[in-house]
């Protein structure tokens, strides 16, 4: 119950029933505020109870200050959780450990539940090993089945033991679509409360459901796990970054190209810690597909959030897709008493403002490594011809056709062409072709970004239609797949007669699921793999997904490009990024005669009329209707029973993780650290993809010489994210990237330091010398450049880091999300004094690091700075990242988790 200090409850009437309401009304100031603060404000009003939410903090957000910096510290109670199966396994691992340990501390297993409600789905886990056949998507589940069965009856187990806890099957959708398609409720209604939908999610794109009016964001498990377990997520008020939106977009852009565009505009900006709030009268113009796809890109342009509010179109997509006739007149009703219905007209208080005239967005791809980094469509294959040299040794032939490619006013040594590795290629059928630098290996229409938004995937499949009737194809060595969002886009192919041109042009169906965006793309075609290790080919892959990091897509490609599907069917047919496909010819029809881009290029109201006559709310209520039921081979699992999971000791894929271990009932107080080696020294722009176990498990690594001694063949390794329930071969995945580049092992790639536990501290695989440190009794710190940990949410980035024995990590700045993980399993992150770095401080990681000052967390406080000082006489004060007196609880439990379990028992 709300101690309601400002006597805000009240009732809404909607029809024939009733809803208890927290009125923003009553709270001075609430009328200025951004849409997302006010959703924050009815959080606060609604969870007030005078102890961890009081009155001076529901009038601190009345009154915010737009200018200020964020200092106020909130408790923010989401209304649900949402996970996905790569980041749900451990979060429901943990849960079935803690309920152990609970039991052990003399507690009541019974008390580990969800509190809010908490929904998984299966999507992360299907690879696209099969392609280009009709038998394909069948071929892909049997695997996936196959693959994970251990990990699908633990579920199963969890979906019966915990309360509160439900599981989309395999085979029905990509987490965020599924969510914006039928989980969101947009608003709650819960113990006759009607109130704001919230969430939080083990997913970074959980920001998708912002274009639905929703507030959620991405955390990683750890923090999702306390969420469930009624723990508030701790956050400073955060400053809100106003985007006005005007006009409309052009013929010929898309939703990708948009988005694009705001990416790159909110990067420069600065937006990491921030929500980003569209207002204007150009959100009238921009159809909820789009806005769920700039939602979407939220953490690639590195804001917290990035919110639309509600308004006719959020109502009219709610309808399309099958929510009930009350559950819409709620929402309207609620969001206009509330004022949270969008005004047009109106100029809430914004801490900084931007502005995007729709109409100036072109065509556009972004890479070859970062989301951010756009490439106006005309200028991509200048742009690869340059960025290409980063990516091949020097040496080889040089490209004579691209040297007209670049403006005379470029540097000798890129006007003199671009390299050249042209080597000649045998399909099975007995064809050859010739691959060369550039080459698009794989083309993939794939991830939630895109595949939610019927205006582009009618657009693809109208390239593909029109392509496939000049006589066109794509070329011999492409890998092209198609994983939509959701089974309503296979509907409205089919009832729009588009599947058999998508086929034809090799884009079969090869599972609902995000396959290729993290890294499950499966592998290139035996011959094409062979040439482009064989000759170090830099070869590409272009993706209608919204991640193109390093060594993410897949082992042999090296650059990955993000464009829109009708973008992805061109390339496929192109085949090469050496082509300029808004000039050049894509291929010949069947007279000979060349077929351009614009050949092909559906008119908006061809992609229109299609959307109006194809898609129906019949389709969502169909797709839906029976959701947590599964096939039959999902029902057909055997389901252990039981409050707590009976572990199998020879399982490889769930095994109970050792957080708990020893822990009792009072924390042990906080330590200086002495004597520590590093154990990574790392440049800028270190993502989670480098730092968490990913993609593909090699035999040669920790992880694969772990399973191989546990008698799994090769074939049956699967990937990281698959194993994410088995501590063990996730830390020795821990930093193990193929691009990684630690700088301490200067020459190397991958997962190597130097082990000084050995005499003149040879090169070693990262997890091999952690466990000689830590046997030595040596703690470990990794030093860092600026943005660390940015990208996906992975709770295995900071779990594995705190497995491998590091206690801090000293960077230049952190992701939002990796520092709070950090801190959520007992890593300290600390930051280099302000324009101060490793190299700046002449640090080269072989030296032993002291950190004075931490114990100063026992008194309660947070200390400002802690000194640390190295063997070499290298002394600085380092900022404790440390940020929020609730991360400092978790803290000096030792992690989020034994707070938590703490709280539990003595509650």
């Amino acid at each position: 119950m709300s101690a309601n200090s400002f006597d805000a409850r009240s009732t809404l009437q909607v029809g024939d029933e009733s809803y208890e309401i927290f009125r923003l009304d009553k709270v001075e100031g609430s009328a200025r505020l951004p849409y997302s603060l006010k959703v924050l404000l009815e959080n606060l009003l609604r969870t007030e109870d005078g102890a961890n939410i009081t009155a001076d903090h529901i009038r601190a957000l009345g009154g915010w200050d737009a200018s200020a910096q964020p200092s106020q510290e909130i408790q923010f109670t989401p209304a649900r959780v949402i996970m996905q199966d790569f980041t749900g396994v451990p979060c429901v691992v943990d849960l079935a450990t803690m309920r152990e340990a609970v039991k052990e501390l003399g507690g009541d297993p019974a008390k580990i539940n969800p509190l809010a409600p908490a929904e998984l789905v299966i999507d992360h886990s299907v690879i696209a090993d099969k392609f280009g056949t009709p038998e394909s998507f069948a071929q892909n589940v049997e695997l996936e089945y196959g693959r994970n069965r251990e990990r699908y009856q633990f579920l199963r187990w969890g979906q019966t033991a915990f309360d509160e806890f439900k599981v989309v099957p395999p085979g029905t959708g990509i987490v965020h679509q599924v969510n914006i398609e039928h989980l969101a409720r947009t608003v709650m209604v819960r113990g006759g409360q009607a109130y704001p939908d919230t969430l939080v999610g083990t997913d970074s794109h959980t920001t998708m459901v912002n274009g639905l009016g929703v507030l959620g964001w991405g955390v990683g498990g750890i923090e999702a796990e306390a969420a469930m377990l009624g723990q508030p997520v701790s956050m400073l008020i955060p400053r809100v970054v106003g985007f006005k939106l005007t006009g409309e977009l052009p013929t010929g852009t898309t939703a990708t190209d948009l988005v694009l565009t705001i990416t790159e505009m909110l990067r420069k900006h600065g937006v990491v810690g921030k929500f980003v709030e569209f207002y204007g009268e150009g959100v009238s113009a921009v159809p909820l597909a789009n806005r769920a796809t700039i939602g979407n890109m939220s953490p690639e342009f590195g804001s917290t959030a990035a919110m639309f509010p509600i308004d006719g179109e959020t109502i009219s997509y709610l309808r399309l897709t099958g929510r009930s006739e009350q559950q819409l007149a709620l929402v309207e009703a609620y969001a206009k008493e509330q004022g949270l219905w969008l005004d047009p007209a109106a100029e809430p208080d914004f801490s900084e403002k931007l502005e995007l005239d729709l109409s100036t967005v072109v065509p556009s791809i972004a890479g070859p490594k970062r989301p951010q980094d756009r490439i106006v469509l005309a200028d991509a294959k200048n742009q690869f011809l340059q960025d290409v040299r980063n990516y091949v040794k020097d040496g080889g032939d040089v490209d004579e056709a691209s040297k007209e490619s670049f403006p005379a006013s470029d540097a000798p040594a890129i006007s003199n062409g671009a390299p050249a590795a042209k080597v000649k290629v045998t399909a099975p059928d007995g064809t050859e072709y010739e691959l060369d630098h550039g080459a698009v290996t794989v083309a993939a229409i794939t991830s939630c970004t895109n595949t939610s938004n019927p205006y582009v995937m009618v657009a693809a499949a109208l390239v593909a239609k029109k392509a496939v009737e000049k006589g066109l194809t794509r070329k011999p060595w492409v890998k092209t797949t198609l994983a939509p969002g959701s089974k309503v886009v296979m509907d409205y192919y089919d009832r729009a007669g588009l599947t058999p041109y998508l086929d034809k042009m090799g884009f079969n169906l090869v599972g609902y699921g995000c396959t290729t965006c993290i890294g499950n793309s499966g592998p290139l075609p035996e011959e094409v793999s062979k040439a482009v290790n064989e000759h170090d080919l830099a070869v590409v892959s272009v993706l209608s997904g919204n991640r193109n990091f390093e060594g993410r897509i897949n082992p042999d490609v090296k650059m990955n490009y993000l464009a829109s599907p009708p973008l992805v069917v061109a390339y496929a047919i192109a085949g090469s990024m050496k082509t300029d496909i808004t000039t050049e010819a894509l291929g010949t029809d069947s007279d000979g005669h060349p077929v351009f881009l614009k050949d092909i290029w559906p008119s908006e109201q061809e992609v229109e009329e299609v959307v109006a006559s194809a898609i129906g709310q019949e389709m969502f209520g169909s797709s839906y209707a029976d959701v947590f039921a599964g096939d039959a081979q999902w029902q057909a699992l055997p389901v252990p029973t039981g409050d707590t999971f009976e572990w199998d000791p020879q399982s490889t894929y769930v095994r109970k993780p050792p957080y708990f271990e020893g822990m009792g009932m009072d924390p042990e107080p906080v330590q200086d650290i002495s004597g520590a080696r590093v154990l990574a020294k790392l440049g800028d722009s270190v993502t989670t993809d480098h730092i968490s176990p990913a993609g593909a498990i090699k035999a040669d690594t920790p992880a694969g010489k772990y399973l191989t001694e546990h008698g799994v063949e090769r074939r049956d390794f699967n990937s990281y994210g698959s194993r994410r329930g088995n501590h063990e071969v996730m830390i020795r995945g821990t930093f193990a990237n193929i691009r990684l580049r630690n700088q301490i092992a200067p020459g190397t790639e991958g997962g190597y330091t130097r082990d000084f536990t050995q005499d003149g501290g040879p090169v070693s695989f990262i997890y091999d010398a952690s466990q000689n440190y830590q046997a030595a009794g040596i703690p470990l710190v990794v030093l860092a450049g600026k943005e660390y940990g940015s990208g996906s949410s992975r709770d295995w980035a900071a779990k594995g880091t705190a497995l491998l024995g590091v206690k801090a990590v000293i960077a230049e700045s952190y992701e939002r999300i990796h520092r709070s993980n950090l801190i959520g399993m007992g890593v300290l992150p600390l930051q280099f004094p302000e324009g101060q770095s490793a190299e700046s401080l002449g640090l080269t990681g072989e030296e032993t690091f002291s950190v004075s000052g931490i114990t100063a967390l026992n008194e309660g406080g947070i200390p400002g700075t802690v000194k640390v000082t190295t063997d070499t006489g290298v002394e600085f004060d380092a900022t404790v990242r440390i940020d929020t007196p609730g991360e400092a609880d978790y803290y000096r439990n030792g992690g989020i988790m034994q707070y938590v379990l703490r709280s539990l028992i003595r509650g």
